[in-house]
């Protein structure tokens, strides 16, 4: 479900809809779950047999059509291609539409004129100098990564399968820098063959040794892709990234998760701390920066400084993940936090969002915008916090009519944006 705050004439509007997926709509109509779950277990060999027998049968009979899709969309949103989507990566994006009166359409599944056949990441990266996006897919069977790219103009161009990951990994996130894109290759991978035994679809190798890639980002194969041995790097979500100005090393910013054996079942007991990562791409030289202690993911920066050197993350704290109880300000450069702002006992937010300045000049010129519900009182809020104090003192806040679920992740689109959007 989507769920869209809308500030027009000095009004707030909220809306939540569905995203109306073939799966959706398929399993509305019918009203029980049609398509198969791989993250609800199949339990053992003869229930994964009895499953995919009940799975044939439904496709034979015509009860649904594979080639429609049967993932997801709500796990992120992009604006690229002059269209605004609902991203998951089980599933190709869904294009949405927001109307004048704050409402939310689902305008339907997109193939980028019958270039995209299979699913992409929920995580694009979008230069906003270039107008070009970055995009990836990953999946249980080789290529086990594949790299592409869009054009200014939304078109898609070929993709380039990447044979050098030679495991299936959990390839939630990547990073861009004017030069390059930054691939992980982490000890938590997928498990097919486990998961038709009845084992989970994804878990961690601690045999593994974690790697970095980095390949030319405007490759066309990947017979120049570099892999860098970074043990006990583990990162789901990628901040930024940038080429230092000697031309040989790149800077990754992100949160490296600590106890990745962790991550799919005991939330709890994960810690995440945010890196700063060196990486000399001739001589393989790495060093590494912690840059706070504090459990920290769904980090942000200033759009505009994606894929180049930036100063600020705006990072969640977990307490524990999905539940955000606050959020912190570091500079990258200094190496320390220079900001914060705690939502109080019992009150937990959202992934934050940075929103700039229109006439700012300094790279924290703006705001911080996310939901936080109050636990206690039954309360929720959108909120917007002032980028550049080190209180990141709250500035303006709605009150909701309900609350927003935790733990996903929101983007923010200018009026001029929404108008320039065209809908197929």
């Amino acid at each position: 479900m989507l769920h869209a705050v809308t500030i027009s004439n000095g009004k707030a509007t909220l809306c939540s809809r569905y995203v109306k997926t073939y799966k959706y709509k398929t399993e509305n109509e019918a009203g029980y779950p049609l398509f198969p779950n791989v993250f609800s277990g199949f339990n053992s060999l003869i229930a994964s047999a009895a499953r995919g027998s009940v799975t044939a049968a439904r496709v034979i009979t015509g009860q649904y059509n594979l080639s429609n899709g049967i993932g997801l969309a709500n796990t992120s949103l992009a604006l690229f291609s002059n269209r605004l989507f609902a991203l998951g990566e089980s599933d190709l994006p869904y294009e949405i539409k927001l109307t004048e009166n704050g409402d939310i359409e689902t305008v339907g599944r997109y193939d980028f004129n019958g270039k995209l056949s299979m699913s992409m990441t929920a995580h694009p990266k979008i230069d906003v100098e270039t107008g070009e996006t970055f995009a990836f897919r990953y999946g249980p069977i080789p290529p086990f990564l594949t790299y592409f790219r869009f054009d200014s103009n939304g078109v898609k161009h070929n993709d380039v399968p990447v044979f050098s990951m030679t495991r299936p990994s959990f390839l939630h996130d990547f990073a861009i820098t004017k030069k390059y894109a930054v691939f992980a290759d982490i000890q938590l991978g997928m498990n097919p063959l486990e998961m038709i035994s009845g084992g989970p679809p994804v878990g961690s190798d601690p045999s593994k040794i974690p790697r970095i890639g980095i390949l030319p980002r405007y490759a066309n194969d990947e017979s120049k892709i570099k892999w860098f041995d970074v043990p006990g790097f583990n990162i789901v979500h990628a901040i930024n990234a940038w080429d230092e100005e000697d031309g040989k090393t790149v800077t990754l910013i992100a949160p490296n998760v600590l106890s990745i054996e962790h991550t799919m079942e005991r939330l709890e007991l994960v810690h995440a701390m945010i890196e700063k990562v060196k990486i000399n791409i001739e001589t393989g030289i790495i060093s590494r920066q912690p840059l706070s202690a504090r459990n920290l993911d769904f980090a942000v920066l200033n759009p505009k400084f994606q894929g180049k050197r930036s100063r600020f993350v705006y990072a969640a704290i977990g307490n524990p993940m999905p539940k955000i109880s606050g959020v912190v300000k570091i500079d990258v450069l200094k190496g320390e936090e220079v900001g914060c702002r705690m939502y109080g006992e019992g009150c937990f937010g959202g992934e934050p969002f940075f929103v700039a300045n229109e006439d700012g000049v300094e790279e924290d010129d703006g705001y911080l915008v996310s939901y936080v519900h109050d636990e206690k009182k039954g309360e929720s809020r959108f909120i917007v916090m002032d980028a550049k104090s080190p209180e990141l003192e709250i500035v303006a806040e709605v009150k909701l009519p309900r609350r927003v679920p935790y733990g996903f992740h929101g983007l923010f689109v200018s009026e001029s944006d929404m108008r320039k959007l065209s809908v197929s």
